[in-house]
């Protein structure tokens, strides 16, 4: 018989709150990352603080929340009650312990589970708090969790509220690095949701007075709107739509209680029900769900008591209740989209004869693409997708949950070598690769026909499963990952051509990133450093001194599988691929890919001065 691992009392062990959000910090707040995704987690960090001034402010406590982001110090001050002097210790380490458990306190929060705050102090090197009320002030700093400083109550004469200043722990957020965009676009959200509510940022101010309309018209380009936004709202619930005249797939935006739903959930799907229901009865024409909602750009924002989700970082509604003696969550969406849209359709028929005509061209087109698509999709199968274009990751191998997403990443590489190396290197659980053949075919103009004509296209949609909705993306990040060369930078331009003519949302919504790869190996005998820049070069050379190793890789494929482990592990580079929202993406297409116009000759040739005079200057 074999021997077993023995099982006794020595093996029971209880972990205080912090040792086990340390220990286990992805089932407080998602993924760790190093701050190049919006879902990593220093940014859930600030979104964890944030959320408890946004609670203040929605019980009509505090009309301004300041927020600062200085080299690695995060600091948030609200206006709000501020947390009672006696229990400002407890409510940032002890679990179990808040105010939101007190449902006269808190109607609607945010967070109702008292974790947050907790989480942060556990997850930062340094973490201080105050509360000011009643002219008097209370501050407590911690370390790691842990209490170094707990000073006595003192009389302040200043504006109550709470502030909360933090660095994040860089032993578990290692080259951690804050992108002020993200944080934008949070901020953007909370006031969007927030009307009235004024957010400071590193001095620079954002407010709405529109809601879920400002959000609309800041995703949608004016000469890309269908028809003006229609905005409409009552108690407990406001929604904002149009449709887009070039976007090809629908586009929703989702928010309970002011969190950023971006997986959904049971009042997203009730919304996009409700809109299909309610344009099906207006007209009285049974159209296709798909139909109806293709090219649609909405939001929906809706308040729940106590409501229920799917994880700590509430980024997917489980609530099937609206609590407060209010009905169902589907049957309340459903009311309010077939009184409200119906009465504004009836209202507004300019309005209603645009979606019919969308409709109409959205049916005519998925005729016409149907035979097409099924041959793709038959092609698609007899290319052996899974085994020679696409290695998947055991993740999904093993179980397609669609939660299990966030933990993947594709990596989109051209040439047997290159993708040789990142598969022999790669992290078989969840990290895939999809190799191209060649260079992909500029998309730039062509209609949604060629995604399903073209091999490359239809290949890479079928591994995305991006076909009919990105809703159902099968990875969190999506990564071109090319040579640093002329014909790499050619490539993820294509690349992100696709993307941006058929599938802008992928970009929108954060999920895709350029790798970053060592241009150069510096090393002796002793030591070897990989570096990114010329500047890192010659800083690699001065602390060797001597006469080092230096090795210029020319491609991916040159790197071997035990040096390339190291850029696609822990410490991994990526660089994401962000939208100018100030810029339509059909302006943004025609300037890169349309025709090659002196403004684009100047563009290249002014930044390639730029890159020279950077180069000189190192």
């Amino acid at each position: 018989m074999a021997n077993q691992t023995s099982y006794t009392e020595d093996n029971i062990r209880s972990l205080d709150w912090k040792e086990h959000i340390r220990m286990r910090p992805g089932m407080y707040i998602g993924k760790l990352g190093d701050g190049s995704a919006p879902d990593d987690g220093i940014y859930i960090l600030i979104k964890e603080v944030i959320d408890n001034s946004i609670d203040e402010y929605v019980m009509g406590a505090g009309k301004t929340i300041e927020i600062s982001v200085k080299n690695e110090m995060v600091t948030i001050r609200d206006f709000g009650r501020g947390i009672p002097l006696g229990k400002v210790v407890d409510v940032v380490s002890k679990m179990n312990t808040g105010g939101k458990y007190d449902s006269k306190a808190f109607k609607k929060s945010v967070g109702l589970n008292g974790v947050g705050t907790k989480a942060v102090n556990a997850l930062s090197s340094f973490f201080r708090v105050q509360s000011i009320r009643d002219d008097q002030t209370k501050i407590a700093e911690f370390e790691q969790g842990n209490l170094v400083n707990d000073l006595p109550i003192e009389t302040l004469s200043s504006r109550k509220g709470t502030k909360v200043s933090f660095i994040p722990d860089t032993a578990i957020f290692p080259h951690y690095k804050f992108r002020s965009e993200y944080i934008v676009k949070m901020i953007k959200n909370y006031v969007y949701l927030n009307t009235g509510l004024t957010i400071l940022f590193n001095g620079e101010k954002y407010r709405s007075e529109n809601g879920l309309k400002d959000l609309l018209e800041e995703n949608i380009a004016d000469e890309s709107k269908l028809f003006p936004i229609i905005h409409l709202l009552e108690e407990d619930i406001e929604i904002a739509l149009t449709y887009s005249k070039s976007q090809y797939s629908e586009e929703f935006h989702s928010f309970v209680n002011g969190q950023h739903t971006t997986q959904g959930g049971t009042h997203q799907n009730a919304y996009r029900e409700a809109i299909v229901k309610t344009i099906r009865d207006y007209f009285g024409k049974n159209y296709e769900a798909s139909d109806i909602r293709k090219s649609i750009v909405s939001a929906i924002s809706i308040k729940v008591t106590e409501p229920i989700f799917e994880s700590q970082t509430k980024t997917k509604l489980g609530s099937t209740e609206m609590g407060g003696g209010l009905p169902t969550v589907r049957s309340f969406i459903l009311d309010f989209v077939k009184r409200r849209l119906d009465n504004f359709l009836h209202r507004n028929t300019d309005v209603a004869d645009h979606i019919q005509r969308k409709i109409l061209q959205a049916e005519k087109e998925r005729k016409e693409l149907s035979g097409i698509r099924k041959i793709a999709r038959d092609r698609a199968k007899k290319a052996s997708l899974h085994n020679k274009k696409l290695r998947d990751c055991r993740v999904h191998l093993n179980d397609m949950k669609k939660e299990n997403r966030l933990d993947s990443t594709v990596f989109i590489t051209e040439g047997d070598s290159a993708s040789g190396s990142i598969t022999k290197s790669r992290n078989v659980n969840t990290q895939a690769v999809f190799s191209l053949k060649g260079k992909p075919l500029n998309s730039y103009g062509l209609s949604k026909k060629i995604v399903y004509e073209n091999e490359e296209f239809n290949l890479l949609q079928a591994a995305l499963n991006i076909e009919d909705s990105i809703e159902n993306l099968r990875y969190n990040n999506i990564v071109i990952a090319t040579d640093a060369d002329v014909d790499g930078m050619h490539i993820r331009l294509l690349l992100i051509t696709f993307f941006l003519q058929f599938f802008p949302e992928v970009i929108k919504e954060g999920h895709l990133y350029i790798l970053e790869t060592p241009l150069f190996r510096v090393r002796d005998k002793k030591e070897t450093f990989y570096c990114y820049s010329e500047k890192e070069r010659k800083n690699a050379i001065k602390k060797l001194r001597g006469k080092p190793e230096i090795t210029r890789f020319k491609g991916l494929g040159e790197i071997s599988p035990n040096e390339f482990v190291h850029f696609i592990g822990k410490d991994i580079r990526l660089d994401p691929v962000m939208m100018d929202r100030e810029t339509p993406v059909e302006q943004l297409l025609e300037f890169y890919m349309g025709k090659n116009t002196p403004d684009r000759q100047k563009f290249i040739i002014d930044n390639l001065k730029v890159e020279l005079d950077i180069i000189e200057k190192e």
